[in-house]
């Protein structure tokens, strides 16, 4: 992966080559990368662990996706297209002037920051135990590795080897089925009804407690379509990668097809996670760690290297991304384009070694570490959605009132963290209140005269 990072950075001539590809990347590869970057490591740590634990309900949260990217394709891609902008915060800065434009950038290099420091930790959570390294060792390896084809090769590089990464992982879940399914006592199709029978395949849950409970069907729907809307429409990482593409046709066919293989990809681990439950029984394993201590203690050598090298794939894949999108967000939106290839490289360097920092600090609780990477991005991502939105009004804002809103946004997530509302709801409930704020302030100051 190194070598071929180094060998591709030969052809990155300008900062447009080495954070958008030239313009000029396949739809399929991209849509790849978008799935290689936003699962990553969290589908091995997490999603098999969820359906030892329980069921198949994490998929409702799936179906909302896919509605989340056709949105998306719909309504935010063709803006960003028509204005051919470098980075989708340019639109804000257009609109809003350059000020706000820094402001939603430093909101998604915050949100960027803690999230990935989190996969990044989750990371090095699966790699000890496969491994037996130290917990900071494991981040240091994977992260040098990483830093040495991001910073050669820039996003060309990364989406081809994200494709290459994310057929790997997926790969590696499809062995471990096929493995258990021929050592189970019994046949595959006895096996799944046995599991249906103590409803461990189930994937619709219609209980009421919509609000407190994330998994139920309507809050983990909607939450789901507007976590994909945040995600995938106002969150640099995701969005540069439909930029790299080659025309707004597509980047729609990468968006909304990540959708889909987003949904097929953890439909198959969380096959995988109910089958170790067969194939291990009612044991009791430490929380996100059930799938890596299967592959530690069940799978013959050979295959256990398969998924391991599954598992530094997902690692990576999620980490370059990061670094790159950090650091060319930091360019075109803080240092308004104006600096050269090397530079660039070395911003990626500092991003890098921020992250890597936070993965070496960071303390896991009794919450699964995926759950924590959802819930820092929905803090955010319902305050740049606001913006967003409002940008496609015609109506003049004060800088004042655009501000209040983003804050105030982030401020009811915090109200509804405390309150005990399940975080699929954050983003809605962020995005009414800061359009609430906005034109609320707006009222104030056309009924005093305020000057913008």
């Amino acid at each position: 992966m190194a070598g071929y990072g180094i060998w591709q950075g030969q052809s990155n001539r300008t900062n447009d080559d080495y954070f958008l590809g030239g313009r000029n990347l396949p739809w399929i590869v991209a849509m790849f990368s978008i799935v290689a970057t936003e699962t990553s490591v969290l589908t091995f740590v997490s999603v098999p662990g969820i359906a030892f634990r329980g069921d198949w309900t994490f998929l409702q949260l799936a179906l909302g996706y896919i509605v989340g990217r056709i949105l998306v394709s719909a309504i935010l891609l063709p803006i960003y297209f028509r204005e051919g902008v470098d980075s989708i915060y340019e639109v804000i800065g257009r609109r809003f002037g350059h000020n706000m434009q820094k402001l939603a950038s430093m909101v998604f290099l915050v949100t960027r920051i803690f999230a990935d420091g989190v996969r990044f930790l989750a990371t090095a959570v699966v790699v000890e135990v496969v491994t037996g390294w130290p917990l900071g060792v494991s981040v240091l390896v994977i992260g040098i590795v990483t830093l040495v084809y991001t910073l050669a090769g820039g996003i060309r590089t990364i989406v081809w080897i994200d494709s290459v990464q994310f057929i790997l992982y997926l790969f590696g879940g499809i062995i471990t089925i096929a493995f258990i399914a021929s050592n189970l006592p019994v046949g595959f199709p006895e096996a799944l009804a046995n599991l249906a029978h103590e409803q461990k395949l189930k994937v619709i849950d219609f209980g009421w407690n919509i609000f407190s409970e994330p998994w139920t069907f309507f809050s983990a729907f909607i939450g789901g379509i507007l976590l994909s809307l945040g995600s995938h429409g106002v969150d640099y990482m995701l969005v540069q990668r439909v930029l790299g593409c080659r025309n707004l046709s597509a980047a729609r066919k990468a968006m909304i097809g990540s959708g889909v293989f987003v949904f097929l990809q953890f439909a198959v681990f969380l096959l995988a996670g109910s089958l170790i439950y067969l194939f291990i029984g009612d044991m009791q394993v430490e929380k996100d760690r059930e799938f890596a201590s299967f592959i530690v203690n069940h799978l013959p050598v050979g295959l256990k290297g398969l998924l391991l090298a599954g598992v530094l794939s997902a690692a990576m894949s999620t980490l370059s991304s990061s670094i790159n999108s950090l650091a060319s967000s930091t360019v075109t939106d803080l240092l308004g384009g104006n600096t050269t290839l090397n530079r660039s490289k070395l911003i990626s360097f500092g991003w890098a070694a921020v992250l890597i920092g936070i993965a070496l600090v960071f303390d896991e609780n009794d919450t699964t570490i995926i759950e924590i990477g959802f819930t820092i991005a929905s803090y955010t991502y319902g305050g740049l959605l606001g913006l967003f939105l409002l940008s496609k009004s015609n109506k003049q804002f004060h800088a004042i009132s655009l501000a209040m809103g983003l804050l105030s946004s982030l401020g009811t997530v915090w109200i509804l963290a405390y309150a005990g509302f399940a975080w699929t709801w954050f983003i809605i409930a962020s995005v009414l209140v800061n359009l609430l704020v906005v034109w609320t302030v707006e009222g104030i100051f056309a009924g005093t005269g305020g000057k913008r």
